[in-house]
């Protein structure tokens, strides 16, 4: 079964940066591509999706964060990372890793997995 689990998450004070990661594990596939998407939710604010990455290679960032958010991968450890920069209150929030779904092995397939969230808070 697939798992993804989030890490890094911190306080931060503004202006400043953190690392977040999504490893990817428990899949029986021997390769790969996913469909993966960055989410943050704020106390009382719905979900939103704030990065997105297409199997075939393709990023995508919402408007607030382009630019200050960067998104890459290791994948020799299944895992992508969530690189944010130039943080503000605004970030404050519950970040959640999803693969959505993905080529494996040739084929696509649907996963719609969610990770357990990492917190992010920012201050001054």
């Amino acid at each position: 079964q697939v798992r993804v689990v989030e890490s890094g998450g911190g306080p931060a004070q503004v202006g400043g940066s953190l690392r977040l990661s999504c490893e990817v594990s428990g899949y029986t596939y021997s390769y790969c591509r996913f469909d993966m998407n960055w989410y943050r939710q704020a106390p009382g604010n719905d979900r939103e999706l704030v990065a997105t990455v297409q199997h075939q290679g393709y990023i995508h960032y919402v408007d607030s964060v382009r630019g200050r958010f960067t998104v890459s991968q290791d994948k020799a450890k299944n895992t992508a990372y969530l690189q944010m920069d130039s943080l503000t209150s605004d970030d404050t929030a519950m970040y959640y890793c999803k693969i959505d779904s993905g080529v494996c092995d040739g084929s696509w397939r649907d996963f719609n997995i969610w990770g357990q969230g990492t917190q992010v808070t920012v201050s001054s």
